[in-house]
């Protein structure tokens, strides 16, 4: 009797009384706790497979298998994030003998579980209920004796378990009763404006002198659980150590490596983060990074000028930190010899960055980010016609004749010249390609019809980059230009692409 709650879903649907006689099934809807487990492709798979043939078939290896060379893949996380959407689907569709199958091989593994990933059984344990109860008291009372702190349970987990954990905890006496493990009130007024994105309040609890940001473990918190731009208002407040470590022995990089925010890691390692240092177990930024991450996000082909997967740019970012920085200077041999030419040399930044944004869209947006290339002006580059109203607010004209240095364009400069500068000391990769590209003194016509080969390939990527650019830049140039003639009788307005 496999999949009884499967075949009544299904019944239900085809007697729905649709056009066809019946209404679309959607797996999603199905899978009731969809909002607090996230069952992945594979895991689904092997659910459904086993309702058609009856058999387990062999665990994918690209999603249960993390890139940490070291690890035995028992209790990392991609081996227990599988597992766990396997049960909570088996046992969302009545699967009963699957269900009894994942709920055995979770835990037997229990104990090799890293303690950060015991949350997502539990959490997946009480979703499933009567179902998988000896994994949800086993895996609860691991918790309960765990070092993981009150605000991380109480952010990951419902109100009843958080109850159950303080209850079994007071009894245990591993907490007082007074504040139940939970910070102080003033550590909380700092969490709690931070939740709020409100950094100035922040800085208006610190004057009250009753706590301060490292007391507060208020960067910790920020990275853990707030928007990346808070992480980086705090870091431009000087106020904290960015090597701090919190009670489990986690300094900010180790927190963030477990977010796998781009952004948030360079922004950290920009402000002196250590990549080396390592946790109470023995652990690196890089080694905690590898160990969330499935080899088949890390190994899977990206199309060029597609985003890199977060999780491979955060373990690629953490790499290259380890290693001895490169000598960042000057951008390139083609900006040194641009010398005094300060039109040259902004030319050549705005058409580097520009093409970075086409080539590796992920990593120029985290480069930028951090540079604030948003908060500077764009230049105008293109020919002396004046641009639309829209544009003359937002671009600085370099084609003035003579061309005089103006602080707008010093702004831009910099920013843009730390854009590359980032994007050197991170993404090498990246870089070394853009300086092949920027720094050819070969005329690009002639590149065509050169009999070297690797040139010509280089020539024919080139111009399918910037063909491909030039067609998106068209399209959008066409629904901006369909959005701003459209009447007052229109339909609706297409909205050009940020």
């Amino acid at each position: 009797m496999r999949g009884v709650f499967a075949r009544r879903a299904a019944a239900a649907a085809a007697g729905g009384g649709g056009a066809d006689g019946g209404e679309r099934l959607e797996l999603r809807e199905l899978l009731g706790g969809g909002e607090e487990v996230e069952v992945g492709y594979e895991a689904l798979r092997l659910v459904l497979d086993y309702l058609y043939s009856g058999r387990v078939g062999d665990l994918p290896k690209a999603a249960c298998l993390c890139v940490d060379e070291d690890c035995a893949h028992v209790g990392c996380h991609p081996a227990v994030a599988f597992m766990a959407q396997v049960l909570f689907a088996a046992s969302t569709f009545q699967v009963a003998e699957l269900t009894n199958l994942f709920q055995r091989r979770l835990l037997d593994v229990l104990d090799k579980v890293e303690v950060d990933n015991l949350l997502l059984i539990l959490s997946v344990a009480n979703l499933c209920n009567k179902s998988c109860m000896k994994l949800l008291e086993r895996c609860l009372d691991m918790v309960v004796r765990s070092n993981l702190d009150m605000i991380t349970l109480e952010k990951s987990l419902p109100p009843d378990v958080i109850k159950q954990i303080i209850d079994a905890r007071l009894s245990l006496g591993l907490i007082s009763p007074e504040n139940k493990g939970f910070p102080n009130k003033h550590v909380r007024r700092i969490h709690r404006a931070l939740d709020s994105d409100d950094v100035e309040l922040v800085r208006m609890l610190l004057t009250e002198g009753q706590t301060n940001l490292d007391d507060a473990f208020a960067l910790h918190y920020a990275v853990e659980h707030c928007d990346s731009k808070i992480t980086t208002e705090l870091l431009d407040l000087a106020l904290a150590d960015v090597n701090h470590r919190n009670p489990r022995g986690y300094t900010v990089l180790h927190i963030s490596a477990r977010r796998r925010e781009p952004k948030i890691i360079v922004s950290l390692l920009t402000k002196g983060a250590r990549p080396a240092d390592v946790t109470f177990d023995g652990r690196k930024a890089v080694q905690i990074s590898k160990r969330l991450t499935k080899q088949g996000d890390y190994f899977g082909v990206t199309e060029e000028g597609k985003p890199s997967p977060k999780d491979r740019l955060c373990i690629e970012i953490l790499e290259q930190a380890e290693r001895r920085d490169p000598q960042l200077g000057e951008a390139s041999v083609s900006l040194a010899m641009a010398g005094e030419s300060l039109r040259g040399r902004l030319l050549y930044l705005e058409n580097r960055v520009a093409l970075a944004r086409i080539m590796f869209p992920m990593e120029a947006r985290v480069a930028m980010d951090i540079a604030q290339v948003d908060g500077t002006l764009e230049f105008n580059l293109g020919s002396g016609a004046n641009p639309p109203p829209e544009r003359q607010r937002t671009t600085v004209d370099l084609n003035e004749s003579p061309f005089i240095m103006k602080e707008e364009h010093l702004a831009r400069m910099t920013a843009l010249s730390k854009t590359v500068e980032l994007g050197k000391r991170f993404f090498p990769r990246c870089s070394n390609v853009l300086d092949k590209i920027m720094d050819d003194e070969t005329d690009p016509v002639s590149l065509g019809r050169d009999t070297s080969a690797e040139k010509r390939k280089r020539f024919h990527d080139l111009q399918d980059v910037l063909q491909k650019a030039f067609h998106e830049d068209k399209e959008e140039n066409d629904r901006s230009g369909l959005s701003s003639s459209s009447s007052s009788t229109s339909i609706g307005a297409i909205r050009p692409r940020r």
